[in-house]
C-alpha cells in the first residue's frame, strides 16, 4: 500500500490536497467550474456520489483506503493530463441538464442555454406557438435538448460538421427520450438541411476563436476538438457564413440567437448593416446577439 494512503483520513484532507495541487499546477477552469475549490468539490462529489449542495455536511466523513486511492488518482489525473474535468467524468451540467461528453465534442457552456431555460423571454411571448427550431453547430446537442424541453410544440433540427460529435449528440438525445423531436443532420452549417424548410428560431454557438487566440489557449481548451473552436484569422469565418445564409432559413418573423464570444466590437465594425440586438444576462454581456429575419440585409 502506497504511503500516501495513510496521509488522508477525511474528505476535508482530500479537498485540501486537491485545492493545493490544482493551484500549484496553475490549472485553467471554465468548463463548469471557475476556481480550484469548485473543481475539487465537483470531482470529490462525483467520485463519492455525494450531493454537492450538501457537501459541507460530509467534510469530516472518514474515507476508506479504496476511496482515498480513487480520489487521489482522479485528482492527480486532472493535474497530469490537463484535461477538463468533464472529460474525466464523462458528464457536463448546464442549467440543471446533465449531458454525456467525451473528447469528441466541445464541453457544454453556452450562454444561450440561459436564455432557452427562460423560454427566450421577452423575445418569444408564446412558446407554444414555436414549431420549428434549428441548432447550428450542435456538438453534444445540449442546446437542441434544452430547446426541445422548453418549447413543447417544437421539433428541432440540429447540424454539425463532425460525425463523431453527432454520435455523442445521439447518446444525449436518447438519454432524454427526444428522438421523436430532434433530428440530426451531418453537414457544414445549413448544407445538409431540407432546402425549403423555415425556422421560427435558429440558435448557433459556432466556432469563433481567432488564429492568434488559438495559439495561446491553455491545455484544457486545446483538449477540445479544434473544429469546434477555430474559425479563421479573425474568428469570424463561421459567423460570416451563417449571416450570409440565415435569411433563407428564417420564417417571416423568425429570430437568430448566436453566441460570438468577445468579438462584439469586431462584429459591429464588420457587419455594420446588421441591426444586432445584444442580449445581456446576469452571467454574460455582449456575447450573444439576436437578429430578426426582417433585419437581415440582402447579399
Amino acid at each position: 500500500m502506497d504511503d500516501y494512503v495513510y496521509k488522508f483520513d477525511t474528505i476535508r484532507d482530500l479537498l485540501r490536497y486537491a485545492i493545493t495541487s490544482f493551484s500549484d499546477a496553475e490549472l485553467h477552469f471554465g468548463h463548469g467550474t471557475d476556481t480550484p475549490l469548485d473543481e475539487a468539490v465537483y470531482l470529490i462529489c462525483y467520485q463519492l456520489g455525494l450531493p454537492s449542495e450538501q457537501f459541507d455536511h460530509f467534510l469530516d466523513a472518514r474515507l476508506t483506503k479504496k476511496e482515498v486511492i480513487k480520489l487521489h488518482d482522479l485528482i492527480n489525473l486532472r493535474v497530469s493530463s490537463r484535461k477538463p474535468a468533464p472529460y474525466l467524468t464523462n458528464e457536463a451540467w448546464l442549467y440543471g441538464f446533465k449531458f454525456f461528453v467525451d473528447e469528441r465534442v466541445i464541453i457544454p457552456r453556452s450562454h444561450i442555454a440561459e436564455l432557452l431555460v427562460g423560454g427566450l423571454t421577452p423575445w418569444i411571448s408564446y412558446p407554444q406557438n414555436i414549431h420549428n427550431i434549428l441548432d447550428l453547430c450542435c456538438g453534444s446537442a445540449c442546446l437542441a435538448i434544452i430547446a426541445a424541453e422548453n418549447f413543447p410544440n417544437a421539433v428541432v433540427d440540429a447540424t454539425d460538421i463532425s460525425q463523431t460529435a453527432l454520435d455523442v449528440a445521439k447518446i444525449n438525445i436518447e438519454n432524454y427520450h427526444l428522438s421523436d423531436k430532434i433530428t440530426l443532420y451531418h453537414g457544414d452549417l445549413f448544407a445538409s438541411l431540407p432546402k425549403e424548410k423555415k425556422y421560427d428560431i435558429i440558435i448557433a454557438n459556432p466556432p469563433y476563436v481567432s488564429a492568434s487566440k488559438m495559439k495561446n489557449l491553455p491545455p484544457e481548451y486545446l483538449a477540445e476538438p479544434k473544429c469546434a473552436l477555430a474559425s479563421g484569422a479573425k474568428g469570424l469565418d463561421h459567423i460570416t457564413d451563417i449571416l450570409q445564409s440565415v435569411g433563407k432559413y428564417l420564417s417571416n418573423r423568425g429570430l437568430l440567437f448566436m453566441e460570438i464570444g468577445s468579438s462584439s466590437e469586431l462584429m459591429e465594425a464588420t457587419f455594420n448593416k446588421h441591426p444586432f440586438t445584444w442580449i445581456n444576462t446576469p452571467t454574460n454581456e455582449n456575447t450573444v446577439l439576436m437578429l430578426e429575419s426582417g433585419g437581415i440585409p440582402e447579399n
